[in-house]
């Protein structure tokens, strides 16, 4: 799934009013290329109602792998990989140990490379290109953003043990371990810093700081037209937000609570829906898709695109004409669309 954000006629960046916090990191997952045009080959009408009256069950209510992949995921990602790393560092750490080694250069030289080196490498790196290319080439979001990438970006770990496994031996590797080590206590809490520093700038510079001002947004590749796309919202809202979906991708089922939930509350903010299935992992987001604009045709895009979204697991043909049945379309001719 895809976002991009069009922002027009907002001095320094500003936001639109009450933005929730869930919506207000949308970025672009990757920018579309010339060949990324999939959503071209639905132009069908636009419908601005809201699609309601249908059951918003996400797609980890519907799949149970999901739900375990979901509910693992902080266990796996915060305590056993690390508790594994950890346990496979292979060093003993003691008061001694600890006076002596922060003494040392290689503790130090690792510990300092990554969370000073880090940041400033890639700040650095950042402005110097942006300098230099006039502004044409530069971060689309803040610089907050980029320290704070910068600062996690300091934390070492499975990789940089096994090196250390290569480079050194003996009490050596044990220091350069250490190091390793420190780095993922001392890199998130500059993180933390840098991102709590920011949290106190006033509410327009701070969205600037993260999110960067109105001139650093990515323009659409292909501009919104209301005889193709299906938008949601006023047409002359101040911002635009295009996702590139695919009813079958469980990340896009997960966004579209917050969607209509928190974005679609806000009446200068627009949302424009575009076709991308990704058929070599999705096998049914096409079908799923050519049903969406076969309801478009009789006026009923938005509710079938909630109930698509809503029911992930169940895309079948079968399925879809049961959903047509449902929204009380003409079958016959949803068929044959």
């Amino acid at each position: 799934m895809g976002r991009f954000a069009e922002q027009r006629g907002r001095p320094g960046g500003r936001r639109p009013r009450d933005w929730p916090d869930r919506v207000r990191l949308l970025t672009s997952a990757r920018k579309p290329g010339a060949g990324d045009r999939p959503f071209q080959a639905f132009p069908r009408t636009t419908d601005a109602g809201t699609g309601s009256g249908c059951d918003h069950r996400t797609h980890l209510d519907a799949l149970p792998p999901a739900r375990l992949q979901h509910f693992y995921l902080p266990w796996t990602s915060y305590l056993i990989v690390p508790l594994f790393g950890l346990a496979n560092a292979g060093i003993v750490i003691n008061g001694d140990f600890l006076v002596r080694a922060y003494t040392t250069p290689i503790t130090l030289g690792i510990l300092f490379g990554y969370v000073l080196g880090k940041p400033v490498a890639i700040l650095g790196m950042s402005w110097l290109l942006s300098r230099l290319s006039g502004g044409r080439i530069k971060p689309t979001v803040g610089w907050a953003s980029v320290a704070g990438t910068g600062t996690i970006a300091g934390i070492g770990f499975t990789v940089s043990l096994l090196i250390a496994t290569l480079a050194f031996s003996g009490p050596q590797l044990a220091e350069a371990k250490l190091g390793v080590l420190s780095t993922m206590i001392v890199a998130p809490l500059l993180t933390w810093v840098v991102f709590r520093i920011t949290a106190l700038l006033p509410e327009n510079r701070r969205a600037v700081a993260l999110l960067g001002d109105a001139e650093q947004l990515l323009d659409l590749l292909v501009p919104v037209d209301p005889d193709r796309d299906h938008i949601r919202g006023p047409a002359d809202a101040s911002v635009t937000v295009v996702e590139y979906g695919d009813f079958q991708c469980p990340y896009c089922g997960q966004a579209e609570v917050a969607v209509r939930e928190d974005l679609l509350v806000d009446d200068d903010v627009r949302y424009v829906w575009r076709h991308l299935p990704l058929t070599d992992v999705h096998p049914q987001a096409q079908l799923a898709a050519e049903a969406a604009e076969a309801a478009a045709a009789q006026g009923a895009f938005w509710p079938m695109h909630d109930l698509l979204l809503a029911r992930q697991d169940k895309l079948r043909i079968m399925d879809l004409m049961k959903y047509a049945e449902e929204q009380g379309l003409d079958k016959q001719r949803f068929h044959e669309t």
